[in-house]
């Protein structure tokens, strides 16, 4: 145990914005300590100048509040030192660095930290095992060894029949692997309707059944939230099932990014008996094999934040999220985007949506670590290109830059998932949809080992993507977010900016890379790094 100092308060304001908490505690730093975890996305953003800084987080750090937002994806009570120390607790806390020390602040408990090891593995890998040990579970193979699919990009707000089955004899057409494919927001007639809308789907079940011949397995988006005009919305009212205005009895009305909904109040027996039954009847009637679960987002649900003032549930937002997690391991194809806690539960965790640029491309890697430094090795980095709809509306195919795209598959191809949206043969000219076209056979070549490490973290609860302090201690490795180790195997380091050159450290050792030269380690390389290569190094021991 370190030193700390634990003070019970009587009330504790931080912040306007966030709640007042009993206890504080302040963790000196040991000499040359940094910390990782807590968010997987974001967190870099909140130094006090607002600078990019990716984790670990800097000696000064603004003060963060885990009840109150998930930065978009999945967050957890947990920070780990690279000295070989954790935090942990089971409700959420705030937290912020002065000078380097670690300050905490709960209204649920007095928070220690723990030294378990000397290294940052040995911190994760003794908080895994006693808050969030591995379950013996993963998610579907296929999610793993081939690429995946989702119609998002392509078809937008006009999810239908015939667009869906055109995307996907395209895919196979272009020689591209088949695996799982995803439809996305707007199937359904009405939010909360959950039964595909019958002019845009006039047979869903033939529809399936030939994505199945194909080789595809078929999973739908969904969100918690009712449309307020539907007769979900008045069968859920009626038997208490939704989120509450504070002090009535009349359903919450919340702005979320599609609108204004009504909202499942998770925490309801009642809720999820009849959310799990819409589900069931999707599979038995039309062979769906999954969904992809959304929109559960801390800040929907939250009293008091700045857009929803007024919203009452027997559950806090991170309760929300944790519920449908566990929701979503009840079916062998799910993915989760936000989510709190549930670490090493068997669903694919996904980064919430990025734009076209390379800037945002830079964020992959580092949200891939941290995804994994909290207990999600299950990961998938957004869809190739990225998620955000905006980016690819009128495009000028004159200026689109197509290296980018190349760059963006190239990024996710060793990771343990990979995810199309953009058609690559709409953006792309014959070379470089052959180099796209490369990315996803090398991703499904390395499928058995890919899946294999999930099988690992199954047993072992450890990350696939692995920071490479995590792998290599004390080899001045801790801020490095540009390369990344698959396993304790293979190093990679894809291009993550413009050019055909890139720097690699090598850790001690010998590494061999993809084209057979070997190096000794313990130094860093300058490689060439054209277009169609993407680079990895075997350790061989």
């Amino acid at each position: 145990m370190s030193d700390i100092l634990n003070i019970p308060i009587s009330r504790v304001t931080l912040d306007k914005k966030i709640h007042s908490y009993e206890y504080i505690s302040r963790i000196p730093s040991l000499e040359g300590e940094v910390w990782y975890g807590a968010y997987t996305a974001k967190a870099y953003c909140n130094t006090p100048f607002n600078e990019i800084q990716f984790q670990p987080y800097p000696s000064e750090f603004a003060l963060k509040d885990l009840a109150r937002d998930n930065n978009g994806n999945q967050a957890a009570p947990l920070l780990v030192s690279n000295k070989g120390r954790y935090v942990w607790s089971d409700e959420p806390f705030a937290f912020e660095l002065k000078q380097g020390d670690l300050l905490l602040y709960s209204s649920h408990e007095e928070i220690t930290s723990v030294q378990v090891g000397g290294s940052l593995r040995d911190a994760y890998v003794a908080a895994m095992r006693k808050h969030f040990p591995p379950t013996g579970r993963t998610p579907d193979m296929l999610m793993f060894k081939m690429p995946q699919y989702n119609t998002w990009i392509e078809l937008g707000r006009n999810q239908n029949q015939k667009d869906i089955l055109k995307y996907a004899a395209d895919i196979i057409d272009n020689g591209f692997p088949t695996g799982v494919f995803m439809v996305d927001d707007q199937w359904a007639k009405d939010y909360g309707c959950l039964e595909f809308d019958p002019v845009k789907f006039p047979n869903p079940k033939a529809m399936v059944d030939e994505l199945h011949g194909k080789g595809f397995k078929i999973m739908l988006w969904l969100t918690p939230f009712i449309s307020p005009d539907g007769e979900e919305f008045k069968e859920m009212l009626s038997k208490g099932g939704l989120v509450l205005e504070k002090g009535s009895r009349s359903p919450a009305i919340i702005k979320w990014w599609n609108g204004y909904s009504a909202c499942l109040d998770l925490t309801k027996e009642v809720a999820m008996n009849w959310l799990r039954g819409k589900l069931k009847n999707l599979q038995d009637n039309y062979g769906i094999d999954g969904f992809k679960f959304d929109a559960v987002d801390f800040d929907f649900y939250v009293e008091g934040s700045t857009v929803f003032p007024n919203k009452e549930s027997n559950a806090k937002g991170y309760e929300q999220s944790e519920i449908y997690t566990r929701l979503g391991t009840e079916f062998a194809f799910s993915e989760m985007r936000a989510s709190w806690k549930n670490g090493n539960q068997p669903v694919a965790q996904r980064l919430q949506d990025k734009g076209y640029s390379w800037n945002e491309l830079k964020l992959l890697i580092p949200d891939m670590i941290s995804a994994g430094l909290i207990g999600h090795p299950y990961t998938c980095p957004d869809m190739i290109g990225g998620g955000l709809l905006s980016t690819f509306e009128d495009i000028d195919y004159g200026t689109f830059d197509q290296t980018l795209m190349i760059r963006s598959a190239q990024n996710q191809a060793l990771m343990p998932m990979m995810q199309f949206s953009v058609a690559p043969w709409r953006v792309l000219d014959r070379k470089h949809l052959d180099m796209c076209r490369a990315a996803a056979l090398l991703h499904s070549r390395m499928g058995d080992y890919i899946y294999g490490l999930a099988q690992e973290a199954a047993r072992n609860g450890e990350p696939i993507v692995r920071h490479m302090e995590y792998v290599f201690p004390h080899e001045g490795f801790l801020s490095c977010n540009d390369q990344y180790m698959l396993g304790d195997k293979y190093l990679v380091a894809p291009m993550i900016e413009k050019g055909t050159t890139r720097t690699v450290a090598l850790p001690k050792g010998k590494w061999k890379d993809e084209q057979g030269k070997v190096y000794k380690g313990g130094c860093t390389v300058r490689i060439e790094v054209p277009l169609g290569r993407l680079p990895y190094f075997e350790r061989i021991n």
